[in-house]
Parts: structure tokens; C-alpha cells; sequence
């Protein structure tokens, strides 16, 4: 049985970027710490480099991490390591986040790098712990007929693509916490989909009608509106921010 498809606590907490406040986004150091700290699983980002190698890394350019303004896709896997030492491959962050469960945030959106990313995860070991974390119903359909076994979480932006979603076959719906209404979560969960909220905004510049902090941030006034809606999962920077929740609820 999948760890994603029978979650064995609710919410699981997901440390966002492997846990970005609490070392190197999307490091191995991340990783551990996360687990240090009671995380049930990690969010990472999977990119291609221009050599072919899945490597796990947010952004598409290196211009925020360390003010270099190529893209990813147009640097190699060395020249990477040169720049984020900490960078890892997507199998290097599946061995390096045992025991941990994994999201997969595949930032691109063409199926060939999506059979790819799904032959690394062919390993016995590996699959159970995996969801992939997809941006498109077109991806989602794919991914439903490459293997029609592997977890999938919507992370598409409209947030009432509800139904399309559950029918191109995700097992998990995202919603920011801004759009959390009772009316949307009863249609996930008439969907039949695992609910996901991540915390803060989804924009770099902040929106009045999102929470007052950026994405992977969030308040305890933020985390008890949240756990109103009862999800089964919640994504955030810092997950030592949960203990406060489960004492409080």
C-alpha cells in the first residue's frame, strides 16, 4: 500500500523545498533535517539539465540562488554543481530522503521528461513513498497511462479545475491556503482526492486576497484557519511550525 494513497496521520506535513527554512532548499542537509523534526515527507522540484540529467531544483534560471541568469535547462550537470554544490539528482534525493515520503514537483511539461523521471522511480524501494506533483490535466493523463499505479497530486493553479482533475485520474488536489472554502473542499473530497493545502501566496509580489506571507510561510493563526478544513496534508517551509497545531488541536 502506498504511503500516499493511505496517509498514516492527518495532516501529513510535506517540508516544502526539503524544508527551506531549515538548511539548503532541496538539499540532502534539508532532507535530514526535515526528519529531525517530525516531517512526514518532502516537496522537492524536479528540472532537466542540458546534458540530460534530472536534478532537483526550483527556480528555472540560477539568478536567485546565486545571481547567475541562465536557465537549468542550458547548463550541465557539472557546471551546476559548481554553482549549488548542494544540488542533487533527482536519484541522489530519492536515496537521500529515506524514510521520508517524496512529492515530486515536475516543473516541466512534456511527456518525454516525464517517462524519464518515471524510469528512476522504477526501483521497488523507491515507489511506494513517491507522489508526482503535476502541473497540467494533459500530464496527468499521461502519467495515468504510462503507470497506472503511481500516486499522482494535482498542482494545477485553477483551483476549480476540480473535477477535471479527479477525472484525468489524480489522487491528491493542492489548494493554496487563500482558496480553502467549505465548498471547494467538499467537492474534492466528492472527487474522491486526498486534499493538500500549501501555505502562504503564490506570488512573489503579495496579493491582498492571499495570506499576508509569502509561499512555504505561514503564521499559527494561519495554520488553526487551516485545520478548519480538516486536509490531509500540509506544505510548508518550516514543518517544526506543526507542533503548534497538534497541541492546539
Amino acid at each position: 500500500m502506498s504511503f500516499w494513497t493511505s496517509p498514516r496521520r492527518k495532516p501529513l506535513v510535506i517540508a516544502h523545498r526539503g524544508g527551506a527554512l531549515l538548511a539548503a532548499e532541496n538539499s540532502a542537509a534539508a532532507f535530514q533535517a526535515a526528519a529531525a523534526v517530525g516531517a512526514d515527507a518532502v516537496e522537492t522540484d524536479v528540472r532537466q539539465t542540458a546534458d540530460g540529467h534530472l536534478v532537483c531544483f526550483h527556480d528555472d534560471t540560477l539568478e536567485r540562488l546565486c545571481g547567475d541568469p541562465r536557465a537549468v535547462a542550458e547548463i550541465d550537470l557539472a557546471t551546476l554543481r559548481q554553482k549549488i554544490p548542494s544540488i542533487l539528482t533527482l536519484r541522489e534525493a530519492l536515496s537521500a530522503s529515506r524514510p521520508l515520503g517524496v512529492l515530486l514537483d515536475v516543473k516541466l511539461l512534456d511527456g518525454v521528461t516525464l517517462e524519464a523521471i518515471l524510469r528512476d522511480l522504477a526501483g521497488a524501494d523507491i515507489e511506494p513513498r513517491i507522489v508526482l506533483g503535476l502541473r497540467s490535466l494533459d500530464l496527468i493523463r499521461v502519467a495515468r497511462r504510462l503507470d497506472s499505479r503511481i500516486p499522482i497530486l494535482s498542482l494545477i493553479h485553477t483551483a476549480d479545475a476540480i473535477e477535471e482533475v479527479g477525472d484525468a485520474g489524480a489522487d491528491w488536489f493542492r489548494l493554496w491556503q487563500a482558496d480553502l472554502t467549505e465548498a471547494r473542499v467538499s467537492r474534492v473530497r466528492r472527487s474522491e482526492m486526498h486534499l493538500a493545502v500549501m501555505v502562504g501566496q503564490p506570488r512573489n509580489m503579495p496579493l491582498e486576497e492571499y495570506p499576508q506571507y509569502p509561499v512555504g510561510k505561514v503564521d499559527a493563526e494561519g495554520l488553526l484557519q487551516i485545520a478548519s478544513f480538516r486536509p490531509d496534508a500540509v506544505m510548508l517551509d518550516d514543518p517544526r511550525l506543526m507542533a503548534y497545531w497538534r497541541l492546539e488541536i
